[in-house]
């Protein structure tokens, strides 16, 4: 159904000129994907001119953008008019919650609190304890003696192995895998031997943890995911690792045994940590990083092995050079070659006259 301009600025709290608030839109879409009857959104000032190129029929731009190509709702943040914007045109599906499906496996002796609702072909292991509000989704696995805190979701086809502890209000997408045994062997009568996996994970509350990402048990004691930290889908963390507050992993991040890391701490994609290493409160490891050495509090690296970033950069303008400094010393190499003729030639001995 259609919304005017001027119906949709009171739902995102923006201004429009008056003269084009009767526009009629039907959706919200990006810049690219936007068709003539769409609203789009254009998030700074250095950006406006991408406007041009989008066949929406209006766009929600920042406060001070001044008069466009095309009428426009001014707000102070934009992103937050534009979710709104979807929100309205595409409301979330809220189904009814309807409790404990009569589908699935839940052990007599699981405590389960108020308004917990668990989807069919989901499993509650033995003493287990479920606070209020939690929602466990089709096809997940909880493992007995699993603790998992209010208002947390547990989406579909996740496992949670023994006794993994999760906090309040955490999301642990599809495909997950929580407490499985960590990567250590030795070697005994000449063949691998698993070492004690006796441990735990614990997330703090208010853990997102991507699809397919695995956090492996401790040794001994538990795996630890601070408080506010948020996992990217398809990220391993290993055993015995405890990551501080409000860490941003993203994915494809590896975190070998027993790292540990301070809060607030960033590792882009595809960062390889080494084992045993401590990153301090602030640090950010830039994308591919491979990290061998403690990192300091507040430290930007990148590159492999994990340098300061102002080193890098200086390392890449450097190599960046190298074709011209390549074809410079080849130039002057045949200069030097002729200068050493030529003075080996001017050198040599003059006959006596007979």
């Amino acid at each position: 159904m259609a919304v005017t301009l001027g119906e949709l600025a009171a739902v995102v709290g923006g201004a429009v000129a008056a003269d084009e608030t009767s526009l009629p839109l039907t959706g919200a879409a990006t810049l690219e994907t936007a068709t003539p009857h769409d609203i789009t959104l254009v998030d700074s000032p250095d950006k406006l001119h991408l406007l041009a190129k989008s066949a929406a029929a209006a766009a929600i731009v920042p406060a001070g953008s001044g008069p466009l190509d095309r009428p426009t709702i001014e707000v102070a943040d934009v992103h937050a008019a534009f979710a709104a914007a979807i929100t309205r045109f595409r409301p979330p599906r809220a189904g009814r919650r309807t409790g404990v499906s009569p589908q699935a496996a839940v052990d007599p002796s699981a405590r389960l609190g108020d308004d917990v609702e668990i989807h069919p072909f989901a499993t509650v292991g033995a003493d287990c304890e479920l606070g209020p509000g939690v929602t466990i989704h089709s096809g997940a696995r909880l493992m007995a003696g699993c603790r998992v805190g209010a208002g947390t979701t547990i989406h579909p086809n996740a496992v949670l192995y023994e006794n993994t502890l999760v906090g309040q209000r955490c999301v642990v997408h599809a495909n997950a895998v929580l407490g499985a045994h960590g990567f250590g062997y030795k070697v005994t009568d000449g063949r691998y031997a698993i070492s004690a996996q006796l441990g735990w994970v614990e997330l703090g509350d208010d853990v997102e943890v991507g699809a397919c990402t695995t956090i492996d048990r401790g040794t001994y004691g538990p795996t630890v995911i601070g408080g506010g930290t948020k996992l990217d889908n398809l990220v391993m963390i290993a055993h015995n690792c405890r990551l501080g507050r409000h860490n941003m992993i993203c994915s494809q991040v590896g975190v070998a045994g027993s790292t540990s890391s301070g809060d607030w701490v960033v590792m882009a994609g595809q960062v390889g940590v080494r084992d045993h290493v401590h990153i301090g409160d602030k640090a950010v490891l830039g994308a591919r990083s491979g990290v061998s050495c403690d990192i300091e509090a507040g430290k930007t690296v990148l590159g492999e092995p994990a340098i300061d970033l102002r080193d890098r950069k200086l390392q890449l303008a450097t190599i960046s050079k190298l074709p011209e400094m390549r074809k410079e010393l080849k130039v002057l190499a045949a200069r030097l070659d002729a200068l050493e003729r030529t003075g080996a030639a001017g050198s040599a001995p003059v006959a006596d006259a007979a």
